[in-house]
């Protein structure tokens, strides 16, 4: 582990990669969380958790794929942000964050290097968070307009927002032997979701086909041929109960897209509008 400094909200020195259990804001971790060293236990680890709180717990510790872990402790340690050089940094995988009773999933591709795997917070601490907690206030999502770090006071209601990579991945790129070491944790996240879940939002072509994917290991019925991701795209996908769950595209928040205006303030506020009536 790296030099202890104090954490930007909290104030409290932490580790750069964060301790388990010891002094991170709302660590769902503890030292005795069971480690995923390999895809055959992350699917172990995964399918034998018993509850959210359990999962994220677990999917937080991961170290199943090494090129990951050593990127993401890499950028924790010696690869910070010029701007961040005095914070710790997270450093580990990007649990979930958001209301555990949600009707809304949100998913997104992976974390990342100076912004989840900053703070410890999806979609937090960068541009593309900036613009995403933004919509999510303005629509009556999030309490807050913005997400600064886990601590700052921001919660989430009726949404709850995963990834389909829960690690920061070089070049913004997990390897396809990575996305699958780690679809377990999005197809258990998903299995426990289910019986409350009206929609889920998928951020990018990446988590849409990861949430394609993750339904069809579950049972559900998914519409054939494969249903073609886009902005504004809606799918109807049937649960192993016969109950029916929106499946909704939006362009990615990166900056790429909303610098561009691929992707509009407007175009995200009527997206998740649209949920609302799921």
């Amino acid at each position: 582990m790296g030099e202890t400094a104090p954490h930007p909200v909290t104030g409290v020195p932490s580790t750069s990669p964060a301790t388990p259990g010891a002094d991170w804001p709302g660590d769902p971790a503890d030292a005795h969380t069971p480690v995923a060293r390999t895809p055959t236990q992350v699917r172990r680890l995964a399918a034998s958790a018993t509850d959210l709180g359990e999962l994220d717990a677990r999917v937080s510790v991961c170290r199943a794929c090494p090129r990951l872990v050593r990127w993401r402790e890499e950028v924790a340690t010696t690869g910070r942000r010029a701007a961040f050089a005095d914070e710790p940094y997270w450093g580990r995988p990007g649990p979930s964050f958001g209301d555990p009773d949600a009707d809304v999933l949100l998913v997104g591709l992976a974390p990342a290097a100076n912004g989840t795997n900053r703070t410890g917070r999806m979609f937090t601490g960068d541009s593309s968070g900036d613009f995403l907690y933004a919509a999510l206030h303005r629509t009556g999502f999030a309490a807050l307009p913005t997400s600064v770090g886990a601590g700052d006071g921001q919660r989430l209601t009726g949404l709850r927002i995963v990834a389909a990579v829960r690690c920061a991945p070089p070049a913004n790129k997990p390897t396809g032997a990575e996305r699958a070491s780690c679809a377990p944790w999005l197809e258990r996240d998903l299995a426990l979701s289910a019986p409350r879940l009206r929609a889920v939002l998928c951020l990018g072509a990446i988590g849409w086909d990861a949430l394609l994917a993750a339904a069809r290991s579950l049972g559900w019925d998914v519409p054939r041929p494969k249903p073609r991701f886009g902005h504004a795209a809606d799918v109807v996908l049937t649960t192993t109960e016969g109950r029916s769950v929106r499946l909704v595209g939006s362009y990615h928040v990166s900056p790429h897209n909303t610098y561009t205006k691929r992707l509009t303030p407007q175009m995200l506020d009527d997206v998740l509008l649209g949920l609302r009536d799921a």
